[in-house]
């Protein structure tokens, strides 16, 4: 699926099988939460900080 980043207005293309709390990289240069408000897929500034897990 096709979402519009809350910064530039850019589309992301979030997988489908996504699920709240995984992180997206975007190419203008944040990182985006996937949230679950309402039922629906939305994207969030990451904010605080963020785990890496050894990657």
């Amino acid at each position: 699926m096709i979402i519009k980043c809350p910064i530039c207005g850019g589309d992301v293309e979030v997988p489908d099988d996504a699920l709240p709390g995984e992180l997206i990289d975007h190419e203008c240069g944040i990182t985006l939460e996937v949230v679950n408000e309402g039922g629906s897929i939305k994207l969030r500034p990451l904010e605080g900080v963020r785990e890496d897990w050894g990657e």
